[in-house]
């Protein structure tokens, strides 16, 4: 069976929000909406849209050396470095420029970051980019590995977020559950009220975006 997005209202009149309904399992919870970020991660103009938006929520006094990029959000993590240095924000590291970076995930979900690009987070001040923040469990990852690696947590940055805060941060997010899809929900699978009834799954979903079973 096809997944059927749509566009569904929102207050943001320069960036959609493309969802579909249904019963959606990720590798932490189980879902009622599959929100895709495919053209919002990747197509220049939405992405420059989403990071001008971000950047702009972002206190000039804080100090940001690297964007530490998840869940593909690399392009935009790219046009925020280059909004945010257009701003003249500070940053401590020598070149002064930032950084856009991308950790590598382990089996077992922790994440590392190669002799190469570790020195873009030890001793930084390091903003994480998400592209939605649900349970919160991989920006919680992306925190520790910054902090394991001596590196300083600046912030973090979402498409779409469930929660107002996340590891100690305020999440500044282009749209929020709150104020644009206030019937979200996200629920480990054994307290699933779908699975409860017995609905099957539509499909599985993660960063890369949706696996339908076809039936």
């Amino acid at each position: 069976m096809a997944i059927r997005l749509f566009e569904t209202r929102t207050n943001n009149s320069n960036v959609p929000l493309r969802v579909a309904m249904g019963h959606f399992a990720t590798s932490h919870s189980h879902i009622n909406y599959y929100i895709d970020l495919t053209l919002t991660k990747h197509r220049l103009s939405e992405a420059k849209e989403v990071a001008a938006q971000l950047c702009a929520n972002i206190s000039p006094a804080t100090v940001i050396d690297t964007i530490l990029c998840l869940d593909g959000t690399e392009v935009i993590g790219a046009c925020m470095a280059s909004e945010l240095t257009r701003k003249g924000f500070a940053t401590v590291n020598a070149h002064k420029s930032l950084y856009v970076v991308t950790p590598e995930h382990t089996t077992g979900s922790q994440l590392i970051f190669r002799d190469n690009a570790a020195p873009m987070v030890v001793g930084k001040n390091v903003l994480v980019l998400a592209a939605s923040v649900t349970t919160g469990y991989t920006v919680k990852a992306a925190v520790d590995a910054i902090r394991y690696y001596s590196g300083k947590p600046a912030g973090v940055c979402a498409i779409f977020t469930c929660e107002d805060n996340c590891e100690g941060f305020d999440v500044n997010a282009i749209f929020t559950k709150k104020n644009d899809l206030p019937d979200y929900q996200s629920t480990i699978s054994h307290e699933c009220p779908m699975c409860k009834v017995n609905r099957r799954l539509d499909a599985m979903v993660n960063a890369f975006g949706v696996s339908s079973f076809g039936i």
